[in-house]
């Protein structure tokens, strides 16, 4: 059964780190192209970050530019979010999704695997 399983989510004070992990099973993440997503209570599912399949090309919405981080380990078949100096405008459900081929996207119709989501809550 193909899943993407999502962790690292927590409370945490304005200001601090989490990292969250996706990790698939049941399939290798090698080939596709992973996206990050978050929906807060009442908004769209947003994306926010994305990073190609081979050579692993990035993308950052300009919300979460220069203070989030994506990356993949496909040896772990893991991909993850490192997330700093975080603001409690980032407080939402994140999610993670998969997409065969090269090139990730924003738009969610582009992903056909999704994780169940984690939640992120930044308050002091």
């Amino acid at each position: 059964q193909l899943q993407l399983v999502e962790s690292g989510g927590g409370l945490v004070q304005p200001g601090g780190s989490l990292r969250l992990s996706c990790a698939a099973s049941g399939f290798t993440l090698d080939y596709y192209a992973i996206g990050w997503f978050r929906q807060a209570p009442g908004k769209e599912r947003e994306g926010i970050s994305c990073i190609s399949s081979i050579g692993s090309m990035t993308n950052y919405d300009d919300a979460v530019k220069g203070r989030f981080t994506i990356s993949r380990d496909d040896a772990k078949n893991t991909v993850y979010l490192q997330m700093n100096s975080l603001k409690p405008e980032d407080t939402a459900v994140y999610y993670c999704a998969a997409t065969v081929g090269y090139v990730c996207y924003f738009e969610y119709y582009e992903y056909n695997y999704w994780g169940q989501g984690t939640q992120v809550t930044v308050s002091s």
